[in-house]
């Protein structure tokens, strides 16, 4: 079985915490700066634009968290490079959004409780394919004593996790009309944030509300208690709760907004149909989706376009900047603060060791 890299800071201070990881994963952050500058390239951001935005990104992050802008600071530190390249880094979501970036492709979510039982959790995290080296898993530990585990990209601060306090996160990405460029907090700072802070669902909705940002996403938020999905974007955050697919005790997300209000300014499901075929497919597979095996759980997600693109494969002719793949699959365990991972596509699940972190 392929696994990811794994890293352990020893770190508590966000400074220090940034320079350990800087120095040891500089390669790997560089190897990820330059993938994102090419694909800010080709959706029409050279370096001169990256570095504006890259920078507006972190002087909005060191207004809102500024222990973050540290963190990244000090990763940028440890592996040598300026500031702004690993702000456009965790910034990727936003510059991608100011420049109105489209394709095909993207995650998919599915939560399920069941009294008595931990909840039941799995997405699939599609990225492009040129970026498939990037993901790692990183456990650190907060100056305030909370221990954090997350899937993430080398360089961002946090994408998927989970916390000791029994909360993780599901990540999603969502575009809406009023995204801008007029770049603000990053959405996987909000994520890092609410991994870092949050031990209820109500504590990881204020957090998400006092960001301004520019760019949006969803953050499916888990707790031992229930579910709640945070569609963030420029206009307001939705929040969605479980059984808004008309199923009782499911919580199911792939990349349009369920939140009515803001389903109005839905706009990547213009670009991605796919995403509507991928919910309903979600929808009709719900009790492979309670199902207490992972690896079963996995199986019931797994279909292809052209009915619906949960799985994602490649297509080698198309630019680079338009070709997705299913990296990876992530299941997480809020009870035991720990994540199971595949790395790969859901496919290739059947018949292999889950990587538990």
């Amino acid at each position: 079985m392929s696994r990811f890299p794994a890293f352990t800071s020893s770190r508590l201070d966000p400074g220090g915490r940034g320079r350990e990881f800087g120095a040891h994963w500089g390669a790997a952050v560089r190897a990820n700066h330059d993938g994102y500058l090419r694909l800010f390239e080709a959706c029409g951001a050279g370096p001169g634009k990256v570095r504006e935005l890259a920078e507006r990104a972190l002087a909005a992050t060191a207004a809102w968290a500024p222990a973050l802008a540290e963190e990244i600071g000090g990763i940028a530190a440890g592996c040598g490079l300026e500031p702004w390249r690993v702000a456009a880094v965790n910034a990727r979501t936003e510059i991608l959004a100011a420049m109105r970036a489209g394709g095909e492709g993207e995650c998919s979510t599915a939560v399920v409780l069941d009294a008595g039982r931990p909840p039941r959790t799995v997405q699939t995290w599609d990225w492009h394919d040129h970026l498939r080296d990037a993901p790692l898993l990183w456990a650190f530990e907060t100056g305030d004593g909370r221990r954090v585990r997350t899937f993430t990209e080398a360089g961002v601060l946090a994408k998927i996790g989970v916390n000791d306090a029994g909360l993780g996160i599901h990540f999603n990405i969502l575009r809406h009309r009023s995204d801008h460029a007029d770049v603000g907090v990053p959405v996987h700072l909000v994520a890092r944030r609410i991994l870092d802070e949050a031990a209820t669902l109500d504590e990881a909705t204020r957090i998400a509300r006092s960001a301004r940002t520019s760019a949006s996403t969803v953050v499916t938020v888990v707790t031992r208690e229930g579910v709640r999905a945070l569609e963030i974007c420029p206009a307001g955050v939705g929040v969605v709760e479980a059984g808004v697919n008309g199923i009782g005790g499911v919580l199911l997300h792939t990349n349009h907004f369920l939140d009515p209000e803001l389903a109005r300014g839905e706009d990547l499901g213009t670009e991605r149909p796919g995403t509507y075929a991928r919910l309903r497919h979600l929808e009709e597979r719900v009790g492979g989706l309670a199902d207490p095996d992972l690896t079963a759980r996995a199986g019931a997600m797994t279909c292809h376009a052209p009915v619906a693109p949960v799985c994602a494969h490649p297509d080698p002719e198309l630019p680079f900047d338009q070709r997705w793949e299913t990296l990876a699959v992530i299941s997480l365990d809020v009870a035991a603060g720990a994540m199971r991972v595949h790395r790969g596509r859901l496919c290739q699940v059947a018949g292999t060791t889950w990587q538990t972190f």
